[in-house]
């Protein structure tokens, strides 16, 4: 997996949403911008875009200072993008969505789910009981239902997802020449 623009881009949209995706292309590269500046050039209003900025701090994609306006007396925020975290975000994002694969894995392999022929719901053992293995949706009687195939998709996707770290640490890794 390449580093590229494209994978910045989508890195900061799985973290913080698709409407990031213009701030960071805009900053991408880029060292102290002002806000004024991405006011202009993004035609957005302030308050839209120092929320989608502290979104981007608050997984460390950018960076601010401030400088004081000496005539107007108001502090000026300057932006800079931090593409050298972008490895640790998609990590991240990565071995959270591990860890709740993990947990739901953990819950499909020890507890029984039942659900109608209707598929309205698939409740667990003790929730089936309290509806006396009635649907609480159609009324149809709940039967046993095998979870094998949704065990081996979770497992899949675990696997997918470490093989995705993988190979973003391998390429982010200095070569030895």
């Amino acid at each position: 997996m390449k580093i590229t623009k494209k994978f910045v881009e989508k890195t900061a949209a799985e973290a913080c949403g698709e409407d990031v995706v213009p701030l960071v292309r805009f900053l991408y590269g880029k060292g102290k911008v002002s806000e004024f500046e991405l006011v202009d050039s993004l035609k957005e209003d302030v308050q839209s875009l120092r929320n989608k900025l502290y979104l981007l701090q608050k997984v460390s994609l950018v960076d601010s200072s401030r400088k004081k306006d000496k005539k107007k007396g108001w502090y000026i925020y300057y932006w800079t993008f931090k593409p050298q975290n972008i490895i640790w975000l998609y990590k991240k994002i990565r071995e959270e969505k591990i860890e709740r694969l993990e947990a739901r894995l953990a819950r499909e392999k020890e507890n029984q789910f039942y659900s109608c022929k209707n598929n309205c719901m698939r409740l667990n053992f003790d929730q089936a009981v309290n509806f006396n293995f009635k649907c609480p949706e159609c009324g149809e009687l709940m039967n046993l239902t095998d979870n094998t195939e949704t065990i081996k998709k979770i497992e899949e996707e675990i696997k997918k997802l470490r093989e995705e770290i993988e190979e973003v640490e391998e390429e982010s890794k200095p070569s030895s020449s």
